[in-house]
């Protein structure tokens, strides 16, 4: 098995609608049909929307990879696709996400600024701008939940199965009917 990596830029044919939940409507399907498809052929990499633009990078093994970049180019919601990275690579370097998604962020920001870059363009982008961007996307420490907060976040090393609130009304709860089983023991 080969494995290999590319990445491609393109324009949106659809009208960017008012974000819910963080993530524009379309880029959202796109995202929840990309991690269903890209599971299943194992596939890896991350994908950044902007500016009415897609960046996105692929990994795994190189049939599939040809094959995802075939449906991508007949996809009515793409226009304008440049592949800007198509080659062979060792090791996958996303080796947890069907596709990572970074909102738009403060650190894709400070990206654009560092490059004197106006607006979100990666058609545009060298080949040195592609690897950073490529970073930026492996490195951002959003997870894959469709949410767009652009706030510092503290970033735990393993997930947690309950939050706080959740964990507390449970002990509470536990213990509500402890002492309703006591009670009951009590009265026999």
């Amino acid at each position: 098995m080969s494995l290999m990596r590319l990445a491609y830029a393109s324009e949106a044919t659809f009208e960017a609608k008012p974000v819910e939940k963080g993530v524009e409507p379309h880029v959202a399907r796109i995202l929840m049909t990309s991690r269903k498809n890209n599971a299943r052929g194992k596939l890896v990499g991350g994908l950044y929307y902007g500016n009415n633009r897609f960046f996105q990078y692929l990994e795994g093994d190189e049939d599939e990879v040809r094959k995802t970049y075939d449906r991508i180019l007949q996809d009515d919601r793409h226009r304008n696709v440049v592949t800007l990275i198509e080659e062979p690579v060792a090791d996958r370097t996303f080796s947890n996400w069907s596709m990572k998604y970074v909102p738009l962020s403060r650190d894709v920001q400070r990206f654009l600024e560092s490059q004197g870059l106006q607006k979100f363009e990666p058609a545009s982008f060298t080949s040195a701008q592609c690897e950073q961007m490529i970073e930026l996307i492996r490195n951002s420490s959003h997870d894959q939940k469709l949410v767009n907060h652009d706030e510092a976040r503290t970033v735990r090393e393993t997930p947690q199965a309950f939050s706080p609130g959740l964990k507390a009304g449970l002990i509470v709860a536990g213990l509500c009917l402890l002492g309703a089983l006591f009670f009951a023991g009590s009265m026999l």
